[in-house]
């Protein structure tokens, strides 16, 4: 019983070890990081200001472009895509481009093959020597009826087969044009086997729907030719935003996937109408400059320039960022009563939460959590350095 009666005194005392008061370097460490949590006030020396180049300044008022920052599409209008087809049915003898291809008004995209291009050329020569018999007996026929030899029905009748057969033969060469046949050089001796389908357009192939050796027909697209020149970008702008926008505002837009590039717009015209069940509003923007890289249908990040405005601001090296806030840094009232900091005297500098708006030539407009008074100096140079010290890992030790 005595030993079970030790046994339990031990344990009892190894918990108490356990689960006892905390040391004076926990009571430390504890106190210091409740501290630094709290302490929004950095004490600077002056050899320390020096050392880290910091100036003072005051809180300005400043004229700066705002920006507003959409999505959007890039996009060709419909009066600028060619869907290719041809006039005539046939197979594809050879197909001379792919998707995304540059291609030329008048370029050669595709070539097909039918009898019936053959006929046609054979019937128009045909044609043509019926023709001049023809022409000849009306003339004869003209004649006789003017010397009262022949019957003037006669004369009428052949008049009607002669024009009959110039009516066929203008039909007949009209198509042939339009094949691209070049009626003066064919000849019994010389036809064209093949139809040339060209593009209509300067532009990039955008799609391809045919394919070699397959049969198309007059209902058939060949390919979509994009005129790329043309191009211009849909934003989708939400209604709160549109009294800050007018016809001729300028743009900067990335491609959505590859921000590395940037592309510049201008504003040519605003919707009307609500785009679907958005509840945004289509702006269109015409695209300036180069315009390598943009697709139709790509998606695209933009940002617009508003006018000018009056913005409480201060230097973009004014604004330190710490956990996920925004900051800027006073000069206390209490600065001038600091003690000295090992024999000199220090400054103290009060962190302030700022909310960040619109940024221009190096200044950001903000708005601080708290009232602020405009003769008050701030931190313009160097405020990441007091932040440091205030966080404690610049200037302090333990």
């Amino acid at each position: 019983m005595k030993s079970l009666s030790i046994k339990w005194i031990a344990l009892l005392t190894l918990v108490a070890a356990c689960g006892g008061p905390r040391s004076e370097h926990d009571e430390h460490e504890h106190a210091h990081n409740e501290q630094a949590a709290e302490n929004t006030v950095a004490s600077v020396t002056e050899e320390q200001m020096k050392s880290i180049g910091l100036q003072l300044g005051n809180i300005e008022r400043k004229a700066l472009t705002a920006t507003l920052r959409v999505n959007g599409t890039v996009n060709v209008p419909n009066a600028n895509k060619a869907v290719i087809t041809s006039l005539y049915g046939g197979v594809i003898k050879k197909l001379n481009v792919d998707v995304g291809d540059a291609v030329k008004k008048g370029e050669v995209i595709a070539t097909l093959v039918h009898p019936q291009f053959i006929e046609l050329q054979e019937e128009y020569l045909n044609l043509t020597d019926q023709l001049s018999l023809a022409e000849q007996e009306r003339n004869r026929q003209q004649l006789l009826t003017e010397g009262n030899v022949g019957a003037r029905k006669n004369m009428q009748q052949a008049d009607i087969e002669y024009n009959k057969m110039k009516t066929r033969q203008t039909s007949l060469r009209a198509q042939l044009e339009l094949m691209g046949v070049d009626v003066s050089s064919i000849n019994p001796s010389n036809l064209w086997s093949t139809l040339s389908i060209t593009s209509p357009v300067n532009g990039v192939v955008g799609e391809v729907f045919g394919k070699q050796g397959s049969f198309v027909d007059v209902s058939t697209p060949l390919a979509e030719v994009i005129e790329s020149s043309r191009l211009h970008v849909d934003l989708n702008v939400f209604e709160k935003d549109l009294p800050a926008l007018k016809v001729g505002q300028q743009i900067h837009f990335v491609q959505t996937n590859n921000p590395a590039k940037n592309y510049d717009a201008q504003i040519y015209a605003i919707g009307a109408a609500f785009e679907n069940d958005s509840k945004s509003i289509p702006v269109h923007c015409t695209v300036n400059g180069d315009k390598t890289g943009l697709i139709d249908g790509m998606n695209v990040s933009a940002l617009i320039s508003l006018d000018k405005a009056m913005h409480t601001a201060v230097p973009n090296e004014a604004i330190v960022d710490a956990q996920g806030k925004s900051y800027i840094f006073l000069v206390a009232d209490k600065s001038a009563d600091s003690p000295a900091h090992e024999g000199q005297r220090a400054v103290d500098f009060e962190r302030i939460e700022v909310v960040t708006g619109a940024s221009d030539m190096g200044y950001t407009a903000i708005t601080p959590a708290r009232t602020v008074d405009g003769n008050n100096r701030i931190v313009v140079k160097g405020a990441f350095f007091v932040n440091a010290i205030l966080a404690g890992t610049a200037g302090h030790s333990h």
